[in-house]
């Protein structure tokens, strides 16, 4: 299958300059001379996507909407589930179920009880699939239970297309698929648990189990191998290949790299460091919006203005000046190569309708008619007056005439 990747240079011609306009009022321009053109990553691994973690901008994409297996990224999704529905002091009883369970453990003992937090860092440090079992069937009584849950929280919370799931774990099932779009997305959402960014930073942390005594280890590598790291996850099985994503942060500046099906280990982490490399040394920060600024949008008849209750910012090409817009429902929207992306939103302070702000033609022409009506009666009113008058003289001088003859 072929495989298309989007750097800079479609980025930058995907951006035109300006400032922040209404919809539709946007003049093109080209890119400012001496602007160095970036080369994009060569990606060996099957699909893979970089986005801004902070607006979800998409910066780089190659196959970032083909389905294919995740293996333990899944765990992600099971790990912020848990930690928005579930106390982190919940004492979970481990199962026969979750003790047998295939791959990567922790080596739970079965009637083992640890509490929801000791579980979620076994997880999503050390990747035990007997830990997500554990966290499924408390949750929802089953891992089956759990993964309609799961795929509703993808969908409806996150915004995921392409994303199933059938288990907790991400052992393998042909049922069981993402994207990479989906799992930044995914990644993204959860990064901003702070709980979640918490265990997914920790590198080692001891471990006393009823079983298994030792230290757990991060699998993630990049934690050790890579400045600014600071999360979130890798897997592998023999049908996905290597998966792994990862969040990094440098200036201020937090990126998430997402890659799948690699064919191994090394070449999933050398993809995802060249991924950084390349959203470092050639995207920026930039405030497009500054808190309390307005903008006045027009949608047929309707004047809208929008304002900024906080500043709003873009990672943009080093040395372009990006250009936004702003809908018609206050979403501002950054010009990129991969489309419009909605990088915030402005809050209403005033809207006017001009056809209830001034008269239409319509009821213009109403008055006029009525208007003219009234004359039309005043005037005919006037001359039975006039006729009326006129015959009462007439009757008058008769009567004085007769009078005079002596005829009666």
């Amino acid at each position: 299958m072929g495989k298309r990747s989007w750097g800079v240079p479609a980025v930058a011609a995907g951006l035109l300059l300006g400032g922040l306009l209404p919809r539709a009022a946007a003049e093109t321009a080209e890119p400012p001379a001496g602007t160095p053109a970036a080369t994009a990553p060569q990606i060996v691994s099957e699909a893979a996507t970089l986005i801004d973690s902070r607006s979800g901008t998409v910066l780089f994409a190659q196959n970032a909407d083909e389905p294919l297996y995740p293996a333990s990224i899944t765990k992600i999704v099971t790990g912020i589930i848990a930690l928005e529905t579930t106390p982190l002091d919940d004492v979970v009883t481990v199962s026969k179920e979750a003790r047998n369970e295939e791959g990567t453990r922790i080596y739970l003992a079965e009637g083992e009880q640890l509490p929801m937090e000791k579980l979620l860092y076994g997880m999503l440090m050390n990747s035990g699939n007997d830990a997500a079992t554990a966290v499924a069937e408390h949750i929802d009584g089953s891992k089956m239970k759990f993964a309609e849950r799961m795929n509703e929280f993808v969908r409806d919370r996150i915004g995921t297309t392409a994303t199933h799931f059938v288990n907790p774990s991400g052992l393998p099932d042909p049922a069981q698929v993402t994207t990479a779009a989906d799992m930044a997305k995914i990644a993204r959402y959860a990064m901003q648990n702070d709980m979640f960014r918490r265990i997914v930073a920790t590198k080692t942390m001891p471990w006393n189990g009823q079983e298994w005594k030792s230290e757990l280890v991060n699998h993630n590598r990049m934690l050790w191998d890579y400045e600014g790291a600071n999360g979130v996850k890798n897997g592998y099985t023999t049908e996905a290949g290597y998966t792994l994503v990862t969040s990094a942060d440098r200036d201020g500046m937090e990126l998430i790299a997402v890659i799948l099906k690699s064919p191994s280990s090394k070449q999933a982490y050398d993809d995802t460091a060249k991924l950084l490399d390349y959203g470092f040394a050639n995207f920026e920060t930039r405030t497009v919006v500054s808190a309390g600024q307005t903008f006045e949008v027009q949608d047929g008849a309707e004047s809208t203005t929008w304002q900024a209750n906080e500043p709003i910012a873009a990672v943009v090409p080093k040395g372009e000046t990006p250009q936004t817009e702003v809908a018609a429902d206050g979403q501002v929207m950054l010009r990129t190569a991969f489309g419009d992306q909605p990088i915030g939103r402005l809050t209403l302070a005033s809207r006017t309708d001009e056809r209830q702000a001034a008269p239409s033609d319509a009821t213009k022409l109403a008055s006029s008619a009525d208007r003219g009506v009234t004359a039309m009666q005043r005037a005919v009113w006037y001359a039975w007056l006039f006729q009326l008058l006129l015959c009462a003289w007439m009757f008058r001088r008769r009567l004085k005439r007769i009078r005079r003859s002596g005829k009666y």
